[in-house]
């Protein structure tokens, strides 16, 4: 909230700010939420973990991440895939797709790398996930190589070293879905939901406090590549 006061070009104090929203009770204490869908492959052959956990970036498309998560509709479960880069948290990918068998995921998270490489026109990037079936098939693996990516993946068991990926889910749960109910509602309904949230709220509009200054992911990108041009 200092932030976007401050962004508004309102002097007031963190302090301040701090005091009104308790006095006024809007200061939230934060909720734990359930672990991820994926489920490790032990038969595969697993990547490094190139990141350990450093989730910075000094420019775009350096270090993306990547995770999957369900989401209970009326008509069923909504299986969602993110990216996201480092560098400022922005989502560059996304894919959505219905009740799938396991050995299906895979396509969706393929898709949602892909989309991100196209809109990016990105190569050569680290690309870390956990350890599910889905980040160590084949299928992703070759669609890897074709983009020149480097796969890293986290260590078994440890959830944190891909816990700015989770944090992101997290978010879009807690702003969004778990205020909505999406169980009362159909799968495409929530689909619209979830892409105006990521792709017009999230990336555009949304203070993120890991930026400088904390604007949104979007914009703190094409501010920084707009000083560079300069």
């Amino acid at each position: 909230m200092h932030l976007a006061l401050t962004q508004m070009g309102e002097a007031v104090s963190y302090s301040t700010v701090y005091r009104l929203m308790k006095e006024n009770g809007l200061l939230k204490k934060p909720k734990r939420h359930p672990n991820g869908i994926t489920r490790e492959d032990a038969e595969a052959q697993k990547s490094d973990n190139l990141i350990q956990r450093d989730f910075s970036a000094a420019a775009p498309d350096q270090k993306w991440l990547s995770d999957i998560t369900e989401i209970q509709c009326s008509d069923g479960k909504l299986y969602t895939a993110a990216v996201l880069d480092c560098f400022n948290g922005e989502i560059v990918g996304l894919a959505m797709d219905d009740n799938m068998r396991d050995n299906m995921r895979k396509e969706l998270c393929i898709q949602a790398f892909e989309s991100a490489c196209k809109a990016r026109n990105a190569r050569g990037m680290i690309f870390h996930s956990d350890r599910g079936s889905q980040f160590t098939s084949c299928a992703l693996r070759e669609c890897l190589s074709k983009y020149g990516a480097i796969q890293s993946m986290s260590s078994t068991g440890r959830c944190y070293d891909n816990a700015r990926m989770e944090s992101f889910f997290a978010t879009l749960k807690k702003e969004k879905l778990y205020r909505l109910r999406t169980e009362r509602y159909p799968m495409a309904y929530v689909k619209t939901v979830i892409f105006r949230y990521i792709m017009v709220y999230y990336n555009r509009q949304r203070i993120y406090t890991s930026n400088p200054g904390g604007w949104p992911p979007t914009v703190y990108r094409e501010r920084q590549l707009g000083q560079m041009a300069a």
